[in-house]
């Protein structure tokens, strides 16, 4: 291990002492070997993945690119920027550094790829772009370093399939270069090692493990009054909250969606009494005002800051000493993660409020505060590689330079998600590139590829390489609008559809501001500030976070576990005494469902614990076969827990509807007849450039896209039922939109485990599912009303085993 002696005077000026990861980073960078550190937050991981750079910069400078640094957020690779700035101007190093995301003006993007700075901050699209410029080869040429930053955030999706391809790629530019990821709750290194490795050598990669850090000082925060039976919210906590502001410094109040941050901002902002300087913080924010807020926060400007996902990783305020997590967390690694924004400091134990919405959730927020005790970190699987992101990549590939089929097979091979990629997909995917398919090959639009009698590959046109840059990119939102005031100020975006119920002098609630609708225009919103009431917020289609597997079988086993109910307040131990005692409790590896009449209705309600994803396919799928026996459903409602339905005519045998063949015949024509398959083939033909969203000076509404979409999707459907982006969209369905995994698990456990309980009345497990019905469908307050004075019939019962 060699460290500079401008390094170490440095830590030795400020009495500090590179940690034991942080030299072990240098010495597999020393040994050329590719790094995976998982270290705890604030245990100076991004510190750690730089020093070998500064320490190779300071030995041998260059004019060139030397480290590319890999960000999932752009505030991420803004932040750090800002952090690592510090350090290189105290030790007087003549080392540049800048960031290149989708919010850096065209100018500067030119002159990085003429004259690049030595250390570039960047995301996986942004480099896939650069990827795509003939020049790629010259700026990666003097490339010895990827630093992958939050690693788990991405890597097993389909932003870490395109990251995937770019590394391969620069593998094959610079052959020499070394790949490091840093994490603070990976679950499985292995997995993330075979990933990060060229053709998955797990060998290849290090792991180098942080010490432990403090024990976080977390807490679960109850009501004053009692845990809410429904709701998502925890707006019921608002005025403990501003009581928890007014104690800390800088408190970080996490939301799970875009539509529950701006509700908590509101609802704070009504009871702040004290005047606390509070701010919000989500993706669909302009450029400007989320730089604003995060100005603000790092000069210590605010006392409160409500965000989303957009803050979850890496920012460092050092400064911020609680963080509040509003509804469930979903997942241990999660938490953790949105833990350790809270005393970014590694040797301080981080301070932490869960804020439970409901009773279930309560049970959620104390499986996810165990698991963060023990230590026990959760995660997705890694899936194959998917074609879209393929077909881009390639295409991208093609607008660099010719290549040849026979090389870029090989180059992708090593990427770990395509390393099963056999030659016979491999060229479909060419010949989905360079024509369409058969179906659309006659359509000049879609050639966008040609072979040459020398074997190579190349664009048909050069006009197809712009075409790339303007639509390339991983993330397909739904159709957006920008909303604006006259004077061209931009706030942010709210989705087509939300706009589509707005009309002149209609009034909403939008980055904190109450805003009143002018005019729309094309793909901009006109609005003013609002001089009356706003009592509505836009709603967002993002994919809801997912209840992880891990979280779910703790809950089950804390449902059975009697003893443990003791530490649970009392109306939620009450809650489970009066379910054991009216009926049954759902235990490990069981499918209870319960039936009962209730409003002149009959409903069942089942306890799978597999995530609303996959209940709310069972639903679709259980609800068609009571159609076709003549039960005559009404509806169904799902969460995370539990999935309730209800008909005209009882439901006395549920074992047939869950039979697994509802997976065969059933599940491919409910997907084909649904919406499901058309949403999934408009992003993968999005993402693998079939579709295009911009062109220069113009951008497709959102029904200009749909439109494309679906009339493509039912000519091969009707004539090309193989092409490579059905399999795509069929993929996508699968796992990301039905949850088929975790549905399979379900029904298999369903045949052998199913226990059936008829009941005189709702249960007190299934009040929570039962209040969302009624919230949904009929007047507030009118169904709770009555499922409450029934719970609370139940209530009364004497308490026996």
């Amino acid at each position: 291990m060699t460290l500079s002696p401008i390094i170490s005077d440095w830590f030795a000026a400020r009495n500090w002492h590179p940690r034991r990861h942080q030299l072990e980073m240098i010495d597999a960078a020393d040994e050329g070997h590719h790094a995976l550190l998982v270290a705890a937050t604030g245990a100076g991981k991004t510190l750690a993945g730089f020093l070998p750079s500064l320490n190779d910069l300071i030995a041998n400078p260059t004019d060139g690119l030397h480290t590319l640094y890999i960000s999932p957020l752009k505030a991420l690779a803004v932040d750090v920027r800002r952090n690592l700035l510090v350090p290189i101007e105290q030790m007087g190093l003549p080392i540049r550094v800048e960031t290149r995301t989708g919010d850096t003006p065209s100018d500067r993007k030119q002159r990085q790829r003429v004259k690049p700075p030595h250390i570039l901050l960047t995301t996986p699209e942004s480099l896939s772009l650069l990827l795509s410029h003939e020049d790629s080869i010259f700026l990666f040429s003097t490339l010895k370093r990827v630093i992958i930053d939050e690693v788990h955030a991405f890597a097993n999706g389909k932003r870490g399939d395109l990251l995937s391809l770019s590394l391969a790629r620069l593998q094959a530019l610079s052959p020499a270069l070394q790949r490091v990821a840093l994490s603070a709750t990976v679950s499985d290194p292995d997995a993330y090692r075979a990933w990060l490795a060229p053709y998955g050598d797990i060998n290849r990669v290090r792991l180098v493990e942080g010490d432990p850090a403090a024990e976080p000082d977390l807490e679960i925060l109850l009501p004053q009054g009692r845990v809410p039976w429904a709701g998502h919210s925890g707006h019921h906590a608002i005025p403990q909250l501003i009581e928890e502001i007014g104690r800390n410094k800088i408190t970080l109040i996490f939301c799970n969606t875009r539509f529950l941050a701006e509700f908590i901002f509101q609802k704070l902002w009504d009871a702040n009494e004290p005047k606390y300087a509070i701010g919000i913080h989500h993706g669909s924010l302009s450029t400007e005002a989320r730089r604003k807020i995060e100005g603000a926060m790092a000069e210590g400007k605010l006392r409160a800051l409500v965000c989303t996902a957009s803050l979850d990783l890496g920012v460092d305020w050092g400064d911020v000493d609680c963080v509040i997590q509003m509804g469930a967390p979903k997942g241990s690694s999660r938490l953790l993660q949105r833990i350790g924004r809270s005393n970014h400091r590694m040797d301080e134990p981080s301070k932490a409020i869960l804020v439970p919405g409901n009773r279930f959730e309560y049970l959620e927020a104390q499986a996810a505060y165990d698991a963060v005790r023990e230590g026990v970190r959760d995660g997705e699987a890694f899936q194959p590689g998917s074609f879209d992101v393929l077909a881009q990549h390639i295409m991208g590939l093609a607008c660099a330079g010719p290549f040849h089929d026979a090389d870029l097979l090989l180059e992708i091979q090593s990427a770990f998600p395509y390393s099963a990629l056999d030659a016979e997909t491999f060229n479909r995917v060419i010949a989905f590139i360079a024509t369409g398919g058969y179906s659309l090959k006659a359509y000049d639009k879609f050639k966008k590829l040609v072979k040459r009698p020398c074997g190579l590959w190349h664009l048909s046109h050069p006009k197809f390489a712009a075409q790339h840059r303007f639509n390339a990119g991983i993330i397909v939102d739904s159709p957006m609008l920008d909303v604006r005031f006259r004077n061209g100020r931009k706030l942010g975006k709210v989705e087509e559809g939300f706009a589509a119920t707005l009309a002149p002098g209609n009034c909403f609630t939008f980055a904190g501001m109450a805003l009143e609708v002018e005019s729309i225009k094309d793909l901009d919103l006109f609005v003013r500030a609002a001089t009356k009431a706003a009592n509505t917020i836009p709603s967002y289609m993002g994919a809801r976070l997912p209840l992880t597997t891990h979280l779910a079988d703790r809950v089950r086993h804390m449902l059975t576990d009697r003893a443990g109910w003791a530490r649970f307040p009392d109306e939620v131990r009450e809650w489970l005494e009066m379910q054991a005692y009216r009926s049954q409790m759902p235990t490990p590896g069981q499918l209870l469902v319960e039936t009962f009449p209730h409003d002149k209705r009959h409903y069942m309600v089942i306890y799978p614990f597999e995530g609303w994803n996959a209940h709310q396919s069972l639903g679709m799928l259980v609800t068609r076969r009571m159609e076709s026996r003549g039960l005559m459903p009404m509806g169904f409602v799902a969460s995370d827990y539990a999935l309730g339905v209800w008909s005209l005519k009882p439901i006395t045998d549920p074992e047939p509807l869950f039979s697994a063949d509802i997976l065969t015949d059933e599940f491919v024509e409910w997907v084909e007849s649904s919406y499901l398959l058309k949403r999934a083939f408009r992003e993968v033909a999005v993402i693998s450039g079939l579709v295009e969203r911009q062109h220069p000076g113009k951008r497709k509404t959102g029904r200009q896209v749909t439109f494309s979409t679906d009339l493509i999707y039912d000519v091969l459907r009707k004539y090309e039922p193989d092409h490579l982006l059905l399999d795509a969209a069929w993929a996508d369905a699968r796992t990301r939109l039905t949850d088929v995994g975790r549905l399979r698990d379900l029904l298999d456990r369903a045949a052998d485990t199913m226990l059936h309980v008829d009941l005189e009345r709702v249960s007190p497990l299934a009040v929570p599912l039962l209040v969302m019905i009624g919230r949904e469908s009929t007047a507030q307050g009118a169904v709770d009303d009555e499922l409450l004075l029934e719970a609370e019939s139940l209530a009364g019962v004497a308490m026996t085993p």
